[in-house]
C-alpha cells in the first residue's frame, strides 16, 4: 500500500496493510503533522486506508510469578479483550471513550430480553412486573452506589449529554434572567458547554470560563475569584477527559452555595474510577454516562438531583409516562422521576447498569481506585520514555494525582496517523483528535491530540505493550524527515 508522509512528502509503503474498502469512513482520511505552541496543525496528502480487523480468540497466559494485579484477575471477565487485532493482540486504551463489557452484564441483558423482555409502569402482567420491578431495583442500585439519599433523586436519561440537557432546560430556563452568569471552565466537554449556550442565548445570561494554571489544571482560585451573587450556576467537571486533572469538588461546592450558587457536575470520568458520594460532596446536579460507568451498552444515562429540586423543577420533555393526567387543552406531570423520563425508558440497559454496579461493588471502588493510580503513574513515567513527546495535565506526585489516562502529541507528527499506525501495525486502539475538547485544545495551541486510557481490566503489560509499539510507531515516522 502506497502513502505519502505529511513530514517530506516521501512515498512510502506499509507492509501489512489490507487494503480492502469495506469502511468509506475512513476513505482519503487526510495525514498531517502537529507542533506545539501556537502553530496550526498542517494537513498533507491523501491516502485511502481501511481498518481490516481479523478477530479471533486468544487464549492469553495469566502471569506465573508475582501476584495477580487486578487488571489480570478481572480480564477473563471481558471476552472482547480476547482477540486478535490485525495480527496482534488487543491491547484496548481508549477507555475513556468507552469500557467494556463484561459477562455478568452480557449474561443480565441476555436474560431480559429472552425471559422477561416488557415494558414497565404499564402492564399488570407477569413479564411487565418483573421487568418493573427489575427497572426500579437497578434505579435503587444507583442511588446506593453513588450514596444518594433516596432512589427518587435520581433520573434515568439516554446519556450523560441529555441528563445536562435536561438540567439546561428545565433548571435553566425557568432560573436564568438576563446578566445572570454560568462558570465553567475551557476543559469542558462539549456536551457541557452547547446546552448553556443555548439557554443563555434564550435567556440572556452570561458565560464566563476558567482558563489553566501553569499546571495546565483548571484554575479553582480563579474560579473562587469568579463568584459572585451574580453566579447562578457552576457547570465543572470532576475529573478532565483531556487532563486527566481531578478537581476539588467538595471545596467548588462550598464556594459556590456561599453565594447562592447551583452547582452542576459533569461525574463521567469519576464514577466509574472512584468513590463518589454525592450527599458529601453536597451536589445539586451530577450526571454520568452508563456505557463509561456501568460497563454495559449504550443509550443510558443518569441525573442525580435532590428531591426538593427536582419536584420544583418542569418536564424536559413531553409524552407517555411523564404525566399523571392529559386533558385536551392541559396536562399534569407526573412526580420526579417520572417526569423526566418520558416515552419507553431503556429497561434493558437499566438492569445491565443494575449488574454493573453489582460487578463493580463486588470489586470495590477504592480498590478499582487505588490499582489505577498505580497504573496511572505507570503509564505517565512510561511516556516519558518516547522521544518528542508531550504529555498534557499535571505531573503526578505526592500531592497531585491524576486520572488512569493521558493525552499527549509527538512532535510533527499528526495524532491520527499515531492512532491509525497503532492499531494496523500493533493491534493497540487509543484515541485521537479533539475528544469533545475543541476550546480546550485551541487554548493549548493545538487541533487535536492521542488519549490512552485506562481501566482496572489494564495491566501494566498492556502499557509496556502501548509504549512499545508507540516508538515504533515514532521511528517509522521520523525516518522520513
Amino acid at each position: 500500500m502506497m502513502m505519502t508522509t505529511a513530514a517530506e512528502g516521501v512515498v512510502v509503503k506499509f507492509p501489512s496493510f489490507k487494503i480492502t474498502n469495506t469502511n468509506p469512513t475512513l476513505t482519503n482520511r487526510r495525514f498531517a503533522t502537529v507542533r506545539f505552541g501556537s502553530r496550526r496543525l498542517s494537513s498533507s496528502s491523501s491516502i485511502s486506508v481501511v481498518s481490516s480487523v481479523s478477530s479471533s480468540i486468544v487464549n492469553e497466559d495469566e502471569p506465573k510469578l508475582g501476584p495477580v494485579s487486578l487488571g489480570h484477575s478481572t480480564r477473563p471477565h471481558f471476552p472482547i479483550l480476547h482477540q486478535e487485532v490485525n495480527g496482534s493482540k488487543l491491547v484496548y486504551l481508549d477507555n475513556a471513550a468507552t469500557s467494556q463489557k463484561p459477562t455478568a452484564v452480557l449474561k443480565a441483558l441476555q436474560n431480559y430480553y429472552e425471559a422477561y423482555n416488557s415494558n414497565v409502569h404499564r402492564g399488570i402482567h407477569f413479564l411487565s412486573v418483573k421487568a418493573t420491578n427489575e427497572y426500579e431495583l437497578a434505579r435503587k442500585k444507583v442511588a446506593t452506589f453513588i450514596n444518594a439519599s433516596e432512589s427518587s433523586e435520581i433520573v434515568f436519561t439516554r446519556n450523560a449529554t441529555e441528563a445536562i440537557n435536561l438540567v439546561a432546560y428545565s433548571w435553566g430556563l425557568s432560573n436564568l434572567t438576563p446578566e445572570d452568569e454560568v462558570i465553567l471552565t475551557i476543559a469542558e466537554h462539549h456536551s457541557a458547554i452547547v446546552p448553556w449556550q443555548v439557554v443563555a442565548q434564550k435567556t440572556g445570561a452570561i458565560l464566563k470560563y476558567v482558563s489553566l494554571t501553569d499546571d495546565e489544571v483548571p484554575d479553582t482560585v480563579k474560579l473562587r475569584e469568579m463568584l459572585s451573587k451574580k453566579t447562578k450556576i457552576v457547570v465543572i467537571h470532576h475529573v478532565s477527559n483531556m487532563l486527566a486533572s481531578v478537581l476539588p469538588i467538595g471545596e467548588i461546592m462550598g464556594w459556590a452555595h456561599d453565594v447562592g450558587a447551583k452547582v452542576l457536575v459533569d461525574a463521567c470520568q469519576s464514577v466509574p474510577h472512584m468513590v463518589v458520594d454525592v450527599q458529601s460532596l453536597n451536589a445539586d446536579f451530577l450526571v454520568a454516562s452508563s456505557h463509561k460507568v456501568g460497563l454495559l451498552p449504550y443509550i443510558l444515562g443518569f441525573c442525580h438531583a435532590y428531591y426538593e429540586l427536582l419536584s420544583v423543577m418542569p418536564p424536559f420533555l413531553g409524552g407517555g409516562e411523564m404525566i399523571s393526567d392529559v386533558f385536551l387543552d392541559h396536562s399534569t406531570y407526573a412526580e420526579p422521576p417520572s417526569r423526566f423520563e418520558a416515552g419507553t425508558p431503556a429497561i434493558g440497559e437499566a438492569i445491565g447498569l443494575g449488574a454493573a454496579i453489582d460487578y463493580l461493588s463486588g470489586i470495590g471502588m477504592q480498590k478499582i481506585h487505588d490499582y489505577e493510580v498505580e497504573l496511572s503513574n505507570y503509564l505517565y513515567e512510561s511516556l516519558l520514555s518516547v522521544p518528542n513527546i508531550r504529555i498534557y495535565g499535571p505531573k503526578p506526585s505526592r500531592t497531585v494525582g491524576r486520572a488512569a489516562l493521558c493525552s499527549f502529541n509527538v512532535e510533527d507528527i499528526h495524532p491520527t496517523d499515531i492512532a491509525t499506525f497503532l492499531d494496523q501495525q500493533h493491534g493497540v486502539a487509543i484515541r485521537s483528535g479533539h475528544h469533545c475538547a475543541q476550546p480546550l485544545h485551541r487554548y493549548l495551541g493545538v487541533n487535536a491530540s492521542a488519549r490512552a486510557s485506562l481501566h482496572f481490566y489494564n495491566t501494566k503489560e498492556d502499557v509496556d505493550d502501548f509504549v512499545r509499539a508507540l516508538k515504533d510507531t515514532v521511528s517509522f515516522f521520523s525516518s522520513f524527515k
